[in-house]
């Protein structure tokens, strides 16, 4: 079974806008976009189209790619005080003269929705957050769209980013449930990746997950991403695995649209603590 995370996220929004449209003055949600990198471009524009397509204003920050670090900081704090904001982030990957955390860290806590920044990130694995990584909060709405009890499953989750793998591995182990996490340096992820019952990879690394490699029956949620050959590919071979998972979020159309709708809830999130 393909898990479609355009569905998924379509109730999502649905309820956004219902609730956007209660607030007594309209959001506004900005995104940074430094340079003009031709998917980061791409991606912008679908957020701003999904925002408006909510009720929420989108505002797009562009700057060259020769800005400096303290420049780029001097605009976002401008930014930060923009009325009626509710949310700020900036497009990954930036050039690299500029020193990302530090920009980041720029962004006022209190509008940072990408939970990126280092004060967020923090509230986060101290269970004191009012939010949470978008993409990892779209992993838990695609596990939870299975309507699958998990309790004694095993999970996998294959890489150990900040944006992802890192936020993943705390909402399963705030679950309760039995997590396993592997990485770049991971000695017989071959055997790990068998014998597990869920596996969330976010490795970056197309073609990482094979059928011959998975048990049979196991939820697979593909939560990498990279390019080739002028598109956006995942870790998972569609192809092979689909036969032998029981369930399958793919690349793309699983977690990807979730993760725009989970971000813009958490727009809306800040939006009703501000009203």
């Amino acid at each position: 079974m393909i898990i479609d995370g355009k569905k998924i996220a379509a109730e999502i929004l649905s309820s956004v806008k219902e609730q956007v449209k209660a607030l007594p003055f309209v959001p506004i949600f900005c995104d940074v976009l430094v340079g003009e990198d031709p998917s980061s471009t791409q991606y912008v524009r679908m957020k701003a189209k999904t925002a408006d397509d909510i009720g929420i204003k989108f505002l797009q920050a562009n700057f060259p790619e020769s800005i400096s670090t303290e420049e780029l900081v001097n605009e976002i704090q401008a930014l930060n005080k923009t009325p009626g904001l509710c949310g700020l982030i900036v497009q990954l990957p930036l050039p690299k003269h500029i020193a990302t955390q530090q920009i980041l860290d720029a962004i006022d806590p209190s509008i940072d929705v990408d939970c990126t920044g280092t004060a967020n990130s923090g509230l986060f694995y101290n269970n004191q957050s009012k939010l949470e990584f978008p993409t990892a909060k779209a992993v838990m709405a695609v596990l939870n769209s299975t309507g699958l009890d998990f309790s004694g499953k095993q999970f996998l989750v294959i890489g150990q980013g900040k944006l992802v793998g890192l936020p993943v591995t705390k909402l399963l182990k705030n679950r309760g449930w039995e997590v396993l996490v592997a990485d770049s340096k991971t000695e017989n992820l071959a055997s790990a990746i068998k014998e597990v019952d869920v596996i969330i990879s976010a490795a970056g690394q197309p073609g990482l997950i094979k059928g011959s490699a998975i048990k049979p029956g196991a939820i697979i949620i593909d939560a990498g991403t990279s390019e080739q050959d002028g598109g956006i590919v995942g870790d998972v071979d569609s192809q092979s695995v689909e036969p032998i998972a029981g369930m399958l979020a793919p690349v793309p159309g699983g977690v990807g649209p979730v993760t725009v709708a989970c971000l813009l809830e958490n727009v809306f999130q800040v939006a009703r603590l501000k009203k």
